[in-house]
């Protein structure tokens, strides 16, 4: 517990980055999901599966390119959307494709290589797209509140209170009490954010609390079931007592593009 504090503490630094957004936070999320891509696909390999790590990496290196673009230059943000959809397209057109031109691998190596550049890359940048909505660029700090706060409180609830097993196939240590835990703790903490920075929209900041919070957990329980099909304990030694990048990020995973979505079709209406 004492290691899993104080790597806790090393990344508060990493939360200032936060606070500069910006072009810092543009490359902090670009540098986060490279080593998560990095991470997911070695995972994989020990199943004797073989992702395309160039391709995968180029389909990556395009959406940083468009995102970028469109967040940085004069470029028309409305378009953004279809520039999105294009490198859908491309990605998963492009990545299906080359299996049937590399000798070296198969459609289930396409597939995980897609799979990978959508579900870390694309994902994570909402992180990013966030910090540039007009006047709602604060609406980031819930992506962290409701997935760390989720993390923190489910541990101690689970810790002092757990008794009956969440999903023990995939994750024995995690208990319907942890996660009642962490589903209240991100609630009252984004209730408490939503008061103190945006009280006009302290309902909508609850909700984003309590919802985060099933998106959160079931970041983290997805990165432990491909865990568990990969037959690895953690994704990386990078980070002492988390495991990797994806170790410690997977509840951002999925909590990134809720907060985003939610904030662009309900608050900045």
């Amino acid at each position: 517990m004492k290691t899993r504090i104080i790597s806790s503490l090393i990344m508060v630094p990493l939360l200032g980055l936060v606070l500069l957004g910006g072009i810092p936070l543009f490359l902090a999320v670009a540098a986060i999901s490279g080593i998560a891509m990095h991470e997911f696909y070695k995972g994989f390999e020990n199943m004797n599966i073989h992702p395309m790590r160039i391709p995968g990496y180029i389909f990556g290196a395009m959406l940083l390119g468009i995102i970028a673009v469109f967040l940085f230059s004069d470029a028309d943000t409305a378009k953004l959307s279809e520039g999105l959809l294009l490198w859908v397209f491309v990605t998963t057109a492009g990545g299906l494709s080359l299996s049937l031109f590399m000798k070296n691998h198969d459609i289930v190596d396409s597939l995980v290589t897609i799979i990978g550049v959508i579900y870390l890359p694309f994902f994570f940048m909402h992180v990013s797209l966030i910090a540039q909505l007009p006047e709602s660029s604060h609406m980031i700090w819930l992506v962290f509140i409701t997935a760390f706060c989720t993390d923190i409180f489910a541990y101690f609830a689970g810790v002092f209170l757990g008794k009956h097993k969440l999903c023990p196939e995939i994750s024995p240590k995690k208990t319907v009490e942890g996660s009642i835990g962490g589903i209240i703790g991100s609630t009252v903490i984004s209730g408490l954010f939503g008061q103190l920075v945006f009280p006009q929209h302290l309902a909508g900041c609850i909700v984003m609390g309590f919802l985060g919070s099933f998106f959160a957990q079931c970041g983290d329980l997805i990165a432990s079931s491909f865990k568990r099909k990969m037959g690895i304990k953690d994704y990386g030694n990078l980070i002492p007592g988390h495991g990797g990048i994806l170790d410690r990020f997977d509840s951002v995973v999925l909590t990134a593009p809720f907060i985003y979505y939610y904030v662009v079709l309900f608050i900045n209406r």
